[in-house]
């Protein structure tokens, strides 16, 4: 039996937390989710654990007399802001592991898997879209927790594999989906061609960027000495060069500045960003740097 890519206890701990957006969108319901509790001409969909601070005109008072707990009962507003995730499925991803870490891939799912069920139990809609060179077949999530199992074993399938293209993935993007909304970007943003440009033209079309940047301990820190031979994991380009220490320090130096543009340009968009190093456990980034996701 495969082990699950969260485990139940982190997913009980997942239920807390709500999908936020920042930017408001013409023409769409307001985004903390507050509205999707019990009211005139809403639609029932869910429940989910009573917490400390919920709303008690939202509690099914039939269930607690059955069971002696609290279920709050969930409903659905229309039209909600699209949330979409992309997921970086190039074959970049399965590489910059230190020895002992997960692969960027593996860990990228799991992220992925923890956003998606944080969206399912707060009754969101995320759709699931992989990219490397170009859009490829995207997976709806929605329809409350029990639609956790399909969407974890869509991740499951999914394959790190492909050059990655962020110009012409943006140009897909922004024809298949003109609705703005919040688009989650979960990659390494690695890339030969400059990957700001395209990210700015998702921006200057209205979609709120969240960018979760994830890198292994080599991506960061190559401490290589003498003559290395390189091979680039998309392209199969090989380079040999002699380094050092100053050389692996100017590389970091570089990496950090890499990482430092994508944050402003985040930033001056009015989005967010977060950057991850697959070492850290994935409970420590949900409920620590991400800042991302809040307390319902």
């Amino acid at each position: 039996m495969q082990e699950p890519l969260v485990d139940r206890h982190f997913l009980e701990r997942l239920e807390r937390l709500t999908l936020h957006w920042q930017k408001s969108f013409n023409g769409l319901v307001g985004g903390h989710n507050v509205s999707r509790f019990a009211g005139p001409g809403q639609e029932f969909l869910d429940h989910r654990s009573f917490h400390e601070g919920d709303d008690l005109r939202a509690v099914n008072w039939r269930a607690y007399m059955r069971f002696e707990k609290l279920f709050l009962k969930m409903f659905q507003v229309e039209p909600r802001v699209p949330v979409r995730l992309l997921l970086d499925v190039s074959a970049s991803m399965q590489t910059g592991s230190a020895a002992g870490e997960q692969s960027k891939f593996d860990y990228c799912r799991r992220l992925a898997a923890a956003l998606m069920y944080i969206g399912l139990v707060r009754l969101d809609s995320i759709l699931l879209q992989p990219f490397s060179s170009r859009l490829l077949d995207p997976f709806l999530c929605s329809g409350g927790r029990h639609r956790f199992q399909p969407a974890e074993n869509y991740l499951r399938g999914l394959k790190a594999e492909g050059k990655t293209n962020y110009f012409e993935t943006a140009r897909q993007y922004l024809t298949t989906y003109p609705q703005r909304g919040l688009t989650i970007i979960i990659s390494d943003f690695l890339d030969d061609a400059d990957c700001c440009r395209p990210l700015q033209y998702l921006a200057d079309f209205g979609h709120e960027l969240l960018l979760i940047q994830v890198w292994g301990s080599e991506d960061r820190e190559p401490w290589l000495d003498g003559e290395v031979e390189l091979l680039d994991a998309e392209s199969g380009a090989q380079l040999r060069l002699t380094v050092d220490r100053q050389a692996c320090q100017s590389y970091t130096d570089a990496f950090e500045a890499h990482c430092t543009e994508l944050r402003k340009l985040a930033l001056r968009n009015g989005g967010r960003y977060a950057g991850l190093v697959t070492s850290m456990p994935l409970e420590e980034a949900i409920f620590g740097p991400l800042m991302l996701i809040e307390g319902a």
